[in-house]
């Protein structure tokens, strides 16, 4: 990583040649370039080293510095993004929660469960039944800002500002 290099040296590569600064900057735009992907993809199979090598990185630093940069791991921001979208699925209630499962992109309904509960703090099945009382006669959109889970960061920034 850039910080472990002295100021003043650059980093050689056959295209490009910049400096710990420059080389920081760039690999944030790339990380923002993954979290987008995330975003959009989010349903389609995605791991990291798929990501890593559409940003063209390796695997093991991407994942540290996405942690480093968003203060989760790649996997845990991916997870979220798709419990999200399974929040806003099942509260529409037409789909079981294994359709919601897979169409979230998910390819193990006892992992997807397991994530939903820690970040939700109740199985799917629970969830779909509670919010569709909670939500009732709420804009989709007002639905999605109340119900939306809190990830691991945004709670300890949370407490942090507690009186």
């Amino acid at each position: 990583m850039a910080a472990s290099r002295p100021v003043g040296t650059t980093w050689h590569h056959p295209q490009v040649t910049c400096r710990p600064a420059e080389q920081h900057l760039r690999d944030l735009a790339r990380l923002r370039r993954v979290r987008d992907r995330m975003d959009r993809e989010y349903a389609t199979p995605l791991n990291v080293e798929a990501l890593a090598r559409g940003a063209h990185m390796s695997a093991g630093h991407l994942s540290r510095a996405f942690r480093l940069a968003y203060g989760e791991s790649p996997y845990a921001y991916l997870m979220t993004r798709r419990v999200e979208r399974a929040m806003a699925l099942l509260r529409r209630g037409d789909l079981s929660v294994t359709e919601v499962c897979f169409a979230v992109g998910c390819s193990s309904l006892g992992t997807f469960s397991t994530r939903f509960t820690e970040l939700v703090g109740m199985p799917p099945s629970a969830y779909r039944r509670q919010a569709a009382r909670a939500t009732a006669g709420m804009p989709p959109c007002v639905a999605k800002k109340v119900t939306r889970p809190v990830r691991n960061r945004e709670a300890r920034a949370g407490e942090l500002h507690l009186p």
